[in-house]
């Protein structure tokens, strides 16, 4: 498969005065894994709520498989959709975040099947016999009746991950997904994600987790102060940067 899957343009983001995105171009191929680096505050995590409307932009164009994000255009102007048609495209956008945010009342089965009923309206034994797969598939397959209190923090951010791939998305983002995990359960994420990088899964993900990126990205992207700093392929980035930002920055967590 070829083609953009993520068209961004100049895209512009500021809460109030401080200006979040100051003009970020960036695109990702049908099949491919970006990744992000850069410093904290540095507008990765925005950047990646922006592209599936969590962040409204101020200021250019972020398309998702040739469909303009959360607004449509007529001549020149930018009218935002209704939350209804904004949520139906993101049904296509899978999103795991730095914390799990699973639903405690939930079994890691329920929370994976949760969306395809309620927003899918799939019938339910089809999306449990599914449900259960992906839990395998994550390598949760005695896990289905455990609830987020019982797992570890690895085991829920792989439930995470398989609730997001239950809705049959087009595009991962990943926001810092093994930062908040002890350091022993973050190889057991890092192996799900290889998995949907060889699968094919089109994946944007933000991480300071080098070794990955080395092995995973199709492209590294640096960002620093809401800015595109240096990109290109994690030989270029990680072992041959040409800016002295990007050089300090990867000294710094290697």
């Amino acid at each position: 498969m070829s083609g953009l899957m993520v068209d961004a343009r100049s895209v512009r983001k500021s809460f109030g005065s401080n200006e979040v995105l100051k003009g970020i171009t960036l695109s990702v191929e049908q099949g491919q894994v970006l990744v992000l680096l850069g410093p904290s505050g540095s507008g990765k995590s925005t950047f990646l709520r922006c592209i599936n409307h969590l962040e409204t932009i101020n200021g250019g164009r972020i398309y998702v498989d040739g469909d303009l994000m959360g607004y449509r255009q007529v001549g020149d102007v930018l009218h935002e959709m209704k939350p209804a048609a904004i949520a139906a495209q993101r049904r296509h956008i899978g999103m795991v975040f730095q914390r799990f945010n699973l639903f405690p009342h939930l079994t890691a089965l329920e929370n994976v099947i949760e969306a395809p009923i309620g927003v899918n309206k799939e019938n339910a034994k089809d999306a449990k016999q599914r449900g259960m797969k992906l839990l395998e598939r994550v390598g949760l397959g005695d896990k289905f009746d455990h609830y987020p209190s019982q797992l570890s923090g690895g085991q829920q951010q792989r439930v995470a991950i398989a609730r997001a791939l239950a809705m049959e998305p087009k595009l991962m983002l990943f926001d810092e997904p093994t930062s908040a995990l002890d350091p022993e359960l973050v190889g057991e994420v890092l192996n799900v994600m290889r998995d949907l990088a060889k699968e094919g899964m089109t994946m944007i993900v933000v991480t300071h987790e080098m070794g990955f990126a080395r092995e995973v990205a199709d492209t590294v992207v640096f960002m620093d102060q809401g800015l595109v700093v240096e990109a290109g392929s994690p030989a270029e980035v990680l072992d041959n940067p040409q800016h002295e930002r990007t050089k300090a920055f990867i000294n710094s967590v290697l």
